[in-house]
């Protein structure tokens, strides 16, 4: 029996994490983060449910990574709290896991770097065949997996570019090998599945890209996702056309790219990058800044540049700011907007995606390079992963044009898993997961009810209401009425006496003045006289005093 779990990745596009379990053994593929919603106040990120793979964890013998994109690797230091297993990667994932450990003080792992061309190796029962893929980060795969129920191919993203900027095309040759038997099931990127044809590739961009910098007359900032290597690569060569010094501004991408030149994916001369102190000495009409926090993001190198609260870098009139990022990820277009807003309303001349200037090109297969994949793999059974429900239905429509038993095509929630068993398949019993919430320091700390006070909290406004008692038990004048956030402060004077007042007799007039008391009558009452004067419903914390 083969059981294939989707535990989460399925009804968003982030927080990729899929297990493989057989014969008491259990293979990751795949552990990354998501970002949170607008009803998730003070979150950072949102990584997936381990409590499955926690609670089974003597069964895990192995974690298989596919790229090095956030939403597929950014959850690893959390898991690896809980467990400690080999992980298998490519030579550029390698390098971004060993920099993202070190921030986060893991020491104890152990990492298997492959090479897809050539390399296969072994996870306890599964045998896995890597092969490469093109997609908007260098160094990403699918693979062959080899299980006691036969043959699977897992492609977590992919298009059909045979001529990417970083060389590093999908190897259709060593996938139809791979591919030349029986296939069980196929799981693969589903977000493209809306969109007619096949994903553009990318060269025409270096081309849109120089025709914006060689007219600029002052300084040229480019942003673009920071694991993106090779939209970087065409962001350098178009600094070295035109004669500017490039200069990386934000932790992520100056790492991220160091590492990629390292290994000799990301190409270029000796003296085209330079430092922030070196630019100090380079006219503005010579520089290039490349800069991290492409969505906007609160703190971002980006947003404090729009901000005017970058300590050393500022954007002003006539510079010229390239986006090579759509807002794709849930929740992205409203920071994105406020940073190009910002940026305009300086005097920047700001080249972004409601302009169609083609500066971008998503890194997934549309419906023509999912049908090639398919084809490719011809298997029995399909499972769509990496996008919300709706694209999961596309890609359903998808297979069933394609001559498939819609029966054949699961479309799995988080939790949800398939049993593969004798060459049939039938859904398993759910696995229960919710939303694990990082905030700060904290994991799982935060929930619905502390997400429900913060939105009252952000909504509403709180007012804390400060009762004093003598040793008897006795009120002694008025309750205290702080607000914060509730109600204009010139005009709730008034109001916050008459409330004191009004909440002082309604809880006189209990026989036995208690603490519970009080806290219970200032609830109801105060909760009542608010919303009767100003359809408000603000959270309201009683304090009790003994003086």
């Amino acid at each position: 029996m083969l059981k294939f779990i989707a535990l989460s990745g399925t009804v968003s596009v982030t927080e990729n994490l899929y297990v493989y379990e057989t014969d008491g053994k259990m293979m990751i593929v795949d552990c990354g983060v998501g970002f949170p919603d607008l009803e998730m106040p003070g979150v950072d990120l949102v990584i997936p449910d381990f409590s499955y793979v926690v609670k089974n964890k003597e069964k895990l013998i192995g974690i298989v990574l596919s790229q090095g994109h956030e939403d597929h690797i950014g959850a690893l230091p959390y898991l690896l709290k809980e467990v400690n297993v080999p992980i298998w990667s490519t030579p550029l994932v390698t390098d971004f896991l060993k920099d993202k450990f070190k921030d986060y003080g893991v020491d104890n792992f152990v990492i298997n770097t492959f090479n897809p061309e050539y390399d296969d190796f072994e996870v306890g029962p599964f045998k896995v065949f890597p092969f490469r893929v093109t997609h908007s980060v260098p160094d990403t795969v699918g693979f062959a997996i080899d299980t006691p129920e036969g043959r699977i191919f897992h492609v977590p993203e992919h298009k059909m570019d045979q001529n990417p900027v970083d060389g590093m095309k999908f190897d259709v040759e060593r996938a139809k090998k791979l591919a030349n038997q029986n296939v069980l099931f196929l799981a693969s990127d589903c977000l493209g599945a809306n969109k007619t044809g096949y994903t553009e590739g990318e060269r025409h961009i270096e081309g849109n890209m120089f025709n914006i910098v060689e007219k600029a007359k002052s300084t040229v900032f480019m942003t673009a996702i920071s694991s993106n290597i090779g939209r970087f690569q065409q962001m350098i060569n178009v600094a070295e056309k035109v004669g500017r010094k490039v200069i990386f501004i934000g932790r992520s991408i100056q790492k991220k790219t160091e590492i990629a030149y390292n290994l000799g994916i990301l190409k270029y001369k000796t003296n085209t990058v330079i430092s922030m102190k070196d630019a100090e000495r380079v006219n503005k009409d010579k520089l290039m800044y490349i800069v991290s926090g492409c969505y906007g993001q609160v703190g971002s190198s980006l947003y404090r540049i729009a901000i005017d609260e970058h300590e050393r870098v500022s954007a002003e009139r006539g510079d010229t700011f390239v986006f090579s990022a759509d807002p794709a990820p849930p929740y992205t277009k409203e920071s994105e907007d406020f940073v190009i807003d910002q940026l305009i309303d300086k005097g920047v001349d700001v080249h972004y995606y409601d302009l169609k200037e083609n500066l971008y090109v998503s890194g997934h297969g549309s419906q023509s390079d999912i049908k090639d994949l398919f084809n490719l793999v011809n298997p029995r059974y399909f499972i769509p992963i990496g996008g919300a429900i709706r694209y999961m239905h596309s890609y359903k429509k998808l297979a069933t044009e394609n001559g498939v038993n819609p029966s054949n095509v699961f479309t799995l929630k988080p939790g949800e898993n398939v049993i593969f068993e004798n060459g049939q398949a039938k859904i398993g019993e759910k696995i229960q997961v919710k939303a694990v919430l990082v905030h700060g320091l904290g994991v799982g700390d935060v929930g619905k009810v502390v997400l429900g006070d913060r939105a009252i909290l952000g909504n509403e406004g709180v007012v804390v209401v400060i009762f004093k008692l003598d040793r008897g038990g006795k009120i002694i004048d008025f309750p205290e009425i702080i607000s914060r956030g509730f109600i204009f402060e010139k005009i709730s004077k008034d109001l916050l006496d008459e409330a004191s007042k009004r909440l002082k007799r309604q809880v006189e007039k209990k026989v036995n003045i208690k603490k519970s008391i009080i806290h219970g009558v200032t609830l109801d009452y105060l909760g009542k006289f608010f919303f009767q004067k100003t359809g408000r419903r603000p959270m309201i914390l009683p304090v009790v005093v003994e003086v």
